[in-house]
């Protein structure tokens, strides 16, 4: 299965597809969409679009994950922009025929590093590790996307472990 993680943002969004086979686990592709700070909110909001949809296309993955937005932010503006970034990804996804999971950030730390309140570089160094990477994803946008779509991996098998045993998992 591949699965394409998203963490949005209207600067930078970054984002990873990792290909699921069995226990094995591999980086297909990683980066970052960047529109123009200085152009109109409809242009970068176009310009994320064609861009995560071009990136739909380019690797076909069976699911998209998508960072939940924080209940609360300091500047609110930040939200609304947010907001917008994912929307916008969200469609991108519809309008290809992917699904659209979400996951909020304490949700991929508890399943990268069994702690919602990890640090930022454990999740690192667990995206590192069960990826086999020698170097750090970066900038974080990649390595928190990365981080999105390989918890996604870990929650789906394990869910699918438990119903083969007839437990019931719970999120």
């Amino acid at each position: 299965m591949r699965i394409l993680g998203v963490d949005p943002g209207l600067r930078v969004t970054g984002y990873g597809v990792v290909d699921v086979a069995g226990d094995r686990i591999r980086l297909l592709e990683a980066g970052v969409i960047s529109p123009s700070p200085s152009a109109p909110l409809e242009e970068r909001l176009n310009d994320l679009f064609r861009e995560i949809s071009a990136v739909i296309a380019a690797t076909a993955p069976a699911v998209m994950v998508v960072e939940d937005l924080y209940t609360t932010y300091r500047n609110p503006t930040t939200a609304v922009l947010m907001g917008h970034a994912r929307g916008v990804i969200c469609l991108a996804a519809g309008a290809s025929g992917v699904g659209v999971r979400h996951l909020g950030h304490s949700m991929v730390k508890r399943a990268m590093v069994g702690s919602g309140a990890a640090r930022k570089e454990q999740v690192k160094r667990m995206v590192m590790q069960q990826l086999s990477l020698t170097v750090r994803p970066e900038p974080d946008d990649v390595s928190d996307a990365l981080a999105l779509a390989l918890a996604f991996s870990n929650i789906d098998r394990a869910e699918r472990r438990f119903a083969g045993l007839g437990v019931l998992a719970r999120r």
